[in-house]
């Protein structure tokens, strides 16, 4: 790792810290310290999949990037400082398609150097819950370079990223590297079929970067899988932590949400009718949320009716806090709401707006926090100045913390309102939530009958 690469890498991880929440990654041990490898990854978030997966490895990772970034000067110079490869796409230029092979030749030689490539199989961004049918490239990289004899032997990992939330800020992210794919038998057919060889191996690849993300096979279910999600994951994990007594860390979100999704497809296939009433519930229950304006937790709350003891905590922590959050605001309230705007408005899809606002947000934070330190220091001089700039992330981080208890706050208050002023209205939002539930856990209890006590 180049000294360049290294500063980019601690940048990326600060920011990456100060955006997410939290980061889990699952097997890094996977990766040798030393030797070509080759990482299969599913890309749902533009620029920042290779961000992530460079801040989780201690090794410099090659990005094969398509060479439509590189047409601007200093964005190339960049990128090649960085360690990236140029691909060229047919849908962004089918004239230079030829041009590809000096992008092989250069994966054979990082590889032949004992370096580590990292490769996007899907060949574009999308924002569906599952990998699509990835293209034949890093099969015939890994083949080619197997069969060259030309470097020690080759470690082809595939690798899942999975966002909680992929455009929320201080959202929870996975990176799962999966087993290690044997290359060598498919270089032994390679040598008598190479198209048989490079088929296998693009399925063996496709299988094991599915088995580590959510994987929803058929794009119609995943409207209902997201839907199932958004409202039972909550009431399976206190059923998992009061029945099970497991702690918030021993339960595995991407292993939940893989059961509800293969609970959807069983019974998709044996009971349609059943999936039908489920989804026509479910989007009865959100338009009347929508039309309400109150959330989910908030009806789950006043359902399961919290203890006066936490009630009485967050009251006491919203009391507490306010001068806390009323400073942050002051002092990070621009950085924070510019970057969201500019992604609104300049974003074209989906899985460019977190990585617009990230951007974004890496130029406005340090910017503006230079002119209110300025200010600062002119005004009360170094000291206040050193004090001010120290309390700038740790305000920031409490005062976002606050706002989305404000959030919750404000839909507490519209639906108890709606108490109030409507109590058929409310009461029958009870009903459907509590309607719901109860089919989806006769749905659940059936489904671990019918395969054999599986849990969820």
């Amino acid at each position: 790792m180049d000294r360049f690469y290294s500063a980019v890498r601690q940048v990326s991880r600060f920011w990456l810290w100060f955006f997410f929440k939290q980061v889990d990654v699952v097997r890094a041990e996977t990766v040798p310290v030393a030797g070509p490898v080759l990482l299969c990854i599913n890309h749902p978030n533009n620029l920042i999949d290779s961000l992530l997966v460079s801040g989780v490895l201690p090794r410099k990772v090659h990005y094969l990037a398509t060479a439509a970034l590189f047409r601007n000067s200093l964005v190339a110079r960049f990128l090649t400082a960085c360690g990236a490869i140029p691909v060229y796409r047919k849908q962004d230029d089918p004239d230079k398609m030829d041009k590809n092979a000096d992008a092989f030749a250069a994966c054979f030689r990082a590889l032949e150097q004992g370096r580590l490539i990292g490769i996007y199989p899907e060949g574009t961004t999308h924002s569906e819950s599952r990998v699509q049918r990835i293209k034949t490239g890093a099969a015939r990289i890994a083949l080619e370079y197997q069969t060259s004899g030309r470097g020690a032997p080759l470690t082809l990992i595939p690798v899942g990223l999975n966002f909680e939330a992929r455009k929320s800020f201080r959202g929870r992210v996975r990176v799962s590297l999966g087993e290690r794919i044997d290359v060598a038998p498919y270089a032994a057919i390679h040598r008598e079929s190479p198209a048989r060889a490079v088929e296998a191996l693009t399925s063996a690849i496709q299988y094991g970067m599915e088995a580590e993300v959510l994987h929803v096979a058929r794009p119609e279910r995943q409207d209902l899988v997201r839907a199932v999600e958004e409202i039972y994951r909550g009431d399976l994990i206190r059923e998992l932590q009061e029945e099970r007594g497991l702690g918030l860390r021993q339960i595995d979100p991407l292993r939940l949400s893989r059961s509800i999704a293969e609970a959807v497809a069983y019974f998709s296939e044996r009971d349609p009718a059943r999936v039908e009433r489920l989804w026509a519930g479910l989007q009865r229950y959100r338009a009347m949320l929508a039309a309400y304006h109150v959330r989910d937790q908030t009806v789950r709350a006043r359902a399961q009716r919290s203890p006066a003891r936490l009630r009485l905590r967050r009251s006491w922590e919203a009391s507490v806090g306010l001068p806390f959050f009323a400073y942050g605001l002051l002092v990070n309230g621009l950085p924070y709401l510019i970057p969201r705007w500019l992604a609104h408005r300049t974003a074209r899809k989906e899985t460019d707006y977190a990585t617009t606002r990230l951007l974004t947000s890496i130029v406005a934070f340090p910017l503006f926090w230079a002119l209110e330190c300025w200010i600062v220091w002119r005004l009360a001089g170094l000291g206040w100045a050193l004090a001010f700039a120290a309390s700038l992330p740790l305000s920031g981080l409490i005062a976002y913390r606050y706002l989305g208890g404000m959030s919750r706050l404000r839909s507490q208050l519209r639906f108890g309102l709606l108490s109030l002023t409507h109590h058929h209205s409310a009461t029958r939002l009870l009903a459907e939530r509590e309607a719901l539930i109860g089919e989806l856990e006769r749905a659940k209890d059936d489904y671990l009958a019918a395969t054999h006590g599986s849990s969820f």
